[in-house]
C-alpha cells in the first residue's frame, strides 16, 4: 500500500517542512526485484521525497556530495542501479525504461506516491520516461547534465568511449574524470581520478554492464513525446560541459515548452559535485519556486 504524499501548495506550507528539522536515522534498503535483481537503496532526511538518479556509472554514491545539503530540506532517495555497486544485475534487459521501472520500485518501497526527481547526464533520460510514463509519480523534475534528441556529438563520442572501454578500461575510466571536471577543481581533487582507475571496468562482466548502458542511452529517443511532459522541469548544464555540451541541454530546454533553463558558467560535466554548494542551492531555491503554483 503507497502512503499518500500530500502535496503542499502554498509558500507557507512548503517553507514549514523546508525548515531543518531533526532527521531520521539514514536507511539502507535491499529490494528485490522480480527479474532476480537486488537493488541497493538509500532514505536519508526528511521532508517532500526526492529521488536522485545517477548517469552512467550508476551509483548512489556520485550523489555523496549532495546529501548534506538536501536532506535537511527533503527525504533523499539514491541507489546503485542494477549491476552498478551494490546492486545486482537481475535478468531483464537493461533500457532506460527498465531503469525507470527499477526507480519506481525504489518508491514503492519506501510507500512514496509522489516524489520530485533529479536525473543526471543518463538519469535525465531515465527522468524523462519516469515522467512520461508515470505522470502521476513525478511532482517536479530536473533533468541535469542531460539531452532531449539525438545528435552526431553523443553518437560521435560514444563510439570513441566504446573502444577505450572494451581496449582499454583504465583508459576508459580515466578519460571521464578529464573530460568530465572543470580543470581548477580536478587540480585540487586528484583523489577522484585515483578512484576512477581504481574502479575501472577491468573484467568482462564489468564491462558488459557498462556497455550496455551505453547502449541504452544511445537507443534512448522521446524527443517527439517531450512535450507531453508537463509537471514543472528544469533544465541544468554547465557551459563548459565536454560530455553533454550546454547547446544540448538548450535544445532539450526546446522541447519542453514552458520548462526553465539554468545554465552554470563552468563545473565541467559533474558539476553536481565540483560546484555542489550552487547546484544544491539551485535545486532548493528551484523547488520552492515550482511548489507555489
Amino acid at each position: 500500500m503507497l502512503r499518500s504524499y500530500t502535496i503542499l501548495r502554498s509558500i507557507s506550507d512548503y517553507s514549514s517542512i523546508n525548515m531543518p528539522t531533526l532527521s531520521p536515522a539514514p536507511r539502507v534498503e535491499h529490494i528485490a526485484l522480480p527479474d532476480g535483481a537486488l537493488l541497493e537503496a538509500h532514505s536519508e532526511g526528511s521532508g517532500m521525497p526526492l529521488l536522485l538518479i545517477s548517469g552512467l556509472g550508476g551509483t548512489a554514491g556520485f550523489w555523496q556530495p549532495c546529501v548534506n545539503a538536501l536532506a535537511p530540506h527533503h527525504q533523499v532517495l539514491r541507489l546503485d542501479q542494477r549491476g552498478i555497486g551494490k546492486s545486482s544485475r537481475g535478468e531483464a534487459p537493461c533500457t532506460i525504461d527498465q531503469l525507470a521501472n527499477d526507480c519506481l520500485a525504489v518508491l514503492d518501497h519506501f510507500e512514496i506516491a509522489t516524489a520530485l526527481v533529479v536525473g543526471h547526464s543518463t538519469g535525465g533520460c531515465i527522468t524523462q520516461s519516469l515522467a512520461l510514463r508515470h505522470p502521476d509519480r513525478v511532482h517536479a523534475c530536473v533533468m541535469s547534465g542531460a539531452w532531449g534528441a539525438p545528435s552526431r556529438h553523443r553518437q560521435e563520442l560514444f563510439t570513441v568511449r566504446r573502444e577505450m572501454l572494451l581496449h582499454s578500461p583504465v583508459a576508459y575510466a580515466s578519460s571521464s574524470v578529464f573530460m568530465g571536471y572543470d580543470t581548477a577543481w580536478l587540480n585540487a581533487h586528484w583523489g577522484v581520478l585515483e578512484s576512477a582507475v581504481r574502479n575501472a571496468p577491468i573484467t568482462a562482466a564489468a564491462q558488459r554492464v557498462v556497455m550496455e548502458r551505453i547502449d541504452a542511452l544511445v537507443a534512448y529517443d522521446q524527443s517527439a513525446a517531450l512535450s507531453k511532459i508537463k509537471v514543472p522541469r528544469l533544465v541544468l548544464g554547465a557551459r563548459d560541459d565536454l560530455i553533454v555540451p550546454a547547446f544540448l541541454q538548450e535544445e532539450l530546454h526546446a522541447l519542453l515548452p514552458g520548462s526553465d533553463l539554468k545554465l552554470f558558467d563552468y563545473g565541467g560535466h559533474f558539476f553536481p559535485v565540483s560546484r555542489t554548494e550552487l547546484f544544491t542551492t539551485t535545486l532548493l531555491e528551484w523547488f520552492r519556486k515550482s511548489l507555489k503554483h
